[in-house]
């Protein structure tokens, strides 16, 4: 049932030229995710990403694991983030620079593979240390990008796109954005602050 369903949308974007990623929950669902994203790649190759989360454990052999569906004309395309569900410690790593280090490992071995990364986050030194990664591979601009919620940390958004790379900022967008931000949230009380700051502080 959740492949037809999500088969459905992606078939429908792929009618307009449009792209779907399928987001990434907590650990139980991982091998779900990248067999159902698999199925997808495979009909639709130009339209489906996939999101990874860099606290987990497994993500840099998952990423690996899928490196047979990466080709030159259709580089996979993985939108990279922390990670933020409460996870136990025999799966996801659990300090911040045992994080950051790790996101970019991750990171490393997608421009190393010539894969397409949307680089998710709003931590300046992993933005200052994907721009190291950038150079140091030589990376063309439109082989990945930077991704930022919409209101979190604008300043640090407008200096990444002062310096030239893409930025997709994301919105919540339809009838349940409450519900879905709400949850967010939930899910990560120290983006909370963030959010709260960019709404009442806009300078």
């Amino acid at each position: 049932v959740c492949y037809n369903n999500i088969r459905e949308i992606v078939a429908k974007a792929a009618e307009y030229g449009n792209f779907v990623r399928v987001d990434m929950e907590d650990s139980q669902c991982v091998d779900r995710e990248i067999t159902l994203f698999r199925r997808l790649k495979d009909e639709f190759p130009e339209n489906t990403g996939l999101v990874f989360q860099s606290y987990m454990k497994r993500t840099l052999d998952d990423i690996k694991g899928l490196e047979d569906l990466n080709t030159v004309s259709n580089p996979v395309n993985y939108r990279l983030c922390k990670g933020i569900y409460v996870e136990p410690a025999e799966v996801a790593f659990k300090k911040y620079q045992e994080i950051n280090d790790h996101f970019l490992t991750d990171l490393e071995y997608i421009f190393e593979n010539k894969m397409y990364p949307g680089i998710a986050t709003h931590d300046k030194p992993l933005v200052e240390g994907a721009y190291k990664l950038i150079e140091k591979y030589n990376v063309p601009k439109e082989m990945y990008e930077f991704q930022m919620l919409y209101g979190v940390t604008p300043e640090l958004r407008k200096s990444v796109v002062e310096k030239g790379h893409r930025m997709r900022v994301y919105v919540p967008f339809g009838s349940q954005w409450f519900a879905y931000s709400t949850r967010r949230l939930k899910e990560n009380p120290r983006m909370a602050s963030l959010i709260i700051k960019a709404l009442f502080f806009r300078g």
